[in-house]
């Protein structure tokens, strides 16, 4: 049992909801390292996190889905990954101010954990969940079509949600109408720990280079490099 709820009564104010059950939410902002010091509190909030990160694939991908009719699979895909990404959540997380009603060891709060972009993240997800729990489904999306869903334009504007080769392909293709071409330029170290440099070239002009552990990852510096280079111009 959670004694301190004060906190949560705050929070209802808030955001203008009237919880049922205000220990259950509370719930979802207890910390593991909090189960170390507290007697009373058996349960941290990961179950909860859990359901929520469910709820949110759910509830972002049906949005997307209906908002979006034009966009392909892999497109809908990646505009989510972009958005249930724990940097994002954790930007939305802080927000709302959620650091403040976290229940954390003194050890973790002492080494910043109200900050911590993975536990504020994992604690909006647990948040999701037990709204859920106490309001329902709907309540969720109103949660989400006010903090998260609003996020999407600028995203979208920004062409944040695709990787820097389709980016720099797109750019490219319309300029040029050529694809870049990512050629290896050089290989070193043993088999189990190689490193590729790999060449971003339009036509036969070098635009890039880039290094990796693997092909993908050094053709994906290079486009990155070469995608920072052309915004220079």
């Amino acid at each position: 049992m959670i004694k301190d709820i004060d906190k949560i009564h705050k929070l209802a104010g808030k955001l203008g909801i009237s919880f049922k059950n205000e220990e259950n939410i509370a719930a979802a902002f207890v910390h593991r390292s909090f189960l170390n010091e507290s007697k009373s509190v058996k349960n941290s909030n990961e179950r909860l996190e859990f359901l929520g990160d469910s709820i949110l694939s759910l509830l972002v991908s049906e949005y997307l889905y209906l908002r979006y009719p034009s966009f392909s699979e892999g497109e809908l895909t990646n505009l989510r990954s972009s958005v249930v990404k724990t940097s994002t959540l954790a930007t939305v997380s802080g927000k709302l101010d959620f650091g403040s009603y976290l229940y954390l060891s003194r050890g973790e709060e002492e080494g910043g954990g109200r900050e911590n972009p993975s536990i504020l993240a994992d604690t909006f997800e647990a948040f999701l969940g037990a709204l859920f729990l106490d309001q329902g489904l709907s309540a969720v999306k109103k949660i989400l079509s006010r903090h998260l869903f609003p996020l999407f334009d600028k995203i979208l504007k920004e062409s944040s949600y695709k990787d820097a080769k389709s980016v720099y392909q797109e750019i490219i293709q319309e300029q040029t109408k050529i694809s870049p071409l990512y050629k290896v330029i050089s290989q070193k170290g043993p088999d189990h720990a190689k490193e590729f440099t790999v060449g971003a070239y339009v036509g036969n002009s070098l635009q890039a280079t880039g290094s990796g552990k693997s092909k993908q990852e050094a053709e994906m510096k290079a486009a990155e490099n070469a995608l920072e280079k052309w915004r220079k111009k």
